[in-house]
């Protein structure tokens, strides 16, 4: 059964909002693995009864309707990367950021064109919009995402080389922020069917994510409500 969607947290309790297939709710559940955190997972299912996250229960928790929403201690906090950053400043071991500001730039600025640049114009309220307000039909709207999702992979993959501070992952030899957004995303584009050919260097460091157990339990079929 469904736990339901209620604004109420015990305190002290880690409560992630979150649906199984939504990049933003997946990074959480990233980083909540690479710290060893436990949590309380909600669902909230984004296209059943016409979208659970327009009820006003979950409006309550987030007014944007989107998931991830975070709440610990009766506070919220309602955006990934602020969520991610906050559990790095609670629970430093492992950083998640590098130890220098410059450091921390790069990677903050690899984890903002995925989650900024590239993710938003594929958001699944974009295409509920293209698809019942501007009429575009399915096989337009697939080859949107297709085009958007490549063409910033490919400018990542780009920024990557440039940067070359890379090493079995995004930046350096452990996962960090940038990394917990990378493998999200390249799920997305999996799962659409994105040409993967011209970024090497992310497919690499996607298969050195998917050999930590963090990152394969935070996957998005290993859910419970995957099966929902």
């Amino acid at each position: 059964m469904r736990e339901s969607i209620k604004p109420e947290a015990a305190v002290s309790e880690r409560v992630v909002y979150t649906y199984f297939r939504s990049s933003a709710a997946y990074r959480v559940r990233i980083a909540l693995n690479l710290k060893g955190l436990d949590y309380r997972a909600v669902p909230v299912h984004l296209l059943r009864d016409g979208g659970q996250q327009h009820q006003p229960e979950y409006r309550a928790v987030n007014p944007f309707g989107l998931v991830p929403s975070y709440r610990e201690d009766g506070r919220t906090i309602r955006q990934s990367l602020a969520i991610i950053e906050y559990l790095d400043e609670c629970h430093p071991e492992p950083p998640l950021l590098p130890a220098t500001p410059f450091g921390r730039a790069e990677v903050r600025q690899l984890a903002l064109s995925i989650a900024c640049e590239i993710h938003p114009i594929n958001n699944p309220r974009i295409l509920k919009y293209l698809e019942r307000e501007l009429h575009v039909d399915e096989a337009a709207r697939l080859a949107w995402m297709r085009h958007w999702i490549g063409t910033g992979l490919q400018a990542l993959e780009a920024l990557l080389e440039d940067m070359g501070s890379s090493g079995r992952f995004c930046h350096g030899n452990q996962p960090t922020l940038a990394d917990c957004c990378l493998v999200p995303q390249l799920f997305n584009a999996r799962r659409f069917e994105v040409d993967l050919s011209k970024i090497p260097r992310l497919i690499e460091i996607d298969d050195a994510c998917g050999a930590l157990r963090a990152f394969q339990d935070a996957h998005p079929s290993k859910q419970p409500d995957a099966a929902m």
